[in-house]
């Protein structure tokens, strides 16, 4: 079995696209996946599935999704080993300075075109630090996320894949309890 995290974008947010965190576990039980526990209402999954082909497991729940609640989010998965890589690349790690509630994970779909990546870094955020990493994107947001000027949109557009932003804080608890299953 492996150990998988699917992060849901756009779900929960203003009123919109509402999934309730145990109609998610129980859809997730209907694909087979075992183990399953979320964590916060913005849709963060972990759980143990046979198959170790996230982008496969990403496409299955949002048809299930799209199915059962009728709208389509964006499923970014990841093995529990992918998400403790990405840890491990954060450029901000040895910046002691920095606020780590400020730092936000940019989970990409898809890894970036030679050409997405060389608009990402013509980005000029006015306050925000952005660092590109192999399919994540790690922005520290000085002034917090809710203040930020950064458009995620714009970015998103600009990488021309899927992004789902989580805060420092819940990668390290998806990647604790990803840790406990296996």
């Amino acid at each position: 079995m492996t150990t998988l995290i699917a992060l849901l974008r756009g779900i929960n947010v203003g009123g919109h696209n509402i999934i309730k965190m145990e109609d998610l576990r129980a859809l997730c039980a209907t694909l087979k996946f075992q183990q399953v526990q979320t964590y916060v209402q913005s849709g963060n999954v972990v759980f143990q599935a046979k198959e170790d082909v996230p982008e496969k497991l990403a496409a299955k729940l949002e048809s299930a999704i799209e199915k059962s609640h009728g709208f389509r989010p964006s499923v970014i998965c990841r093995t529990a080993t992918e998400l403790k890589a990405t840890a491990a690349r954060n450029p901000f790690a040895h910046r002691h300075d920095l606020d780590p509630r400020k730092l936000g994970v940019g989970f990409l779909a898809t890894q970036l075109s030679a050409e997405a990546h060389a608009k990402l870094l013509q980005l000029k955020p006015e306050q925000e630090e952005l660092h590109i990493g192999i399919q994540e994107l790690f922005i520290y947001f000085p002034e917090g996320m809710g203040k930020s000027k950064l458009s995620m949109a714009a970015v998103e557009r600009t990488a021309k894949t899927a992004i789902t932003v989580r805060n420092w804080s819940t990668v390290t608890n998806l990647i604790e309890m990803a840790r406990e299953k296996d």
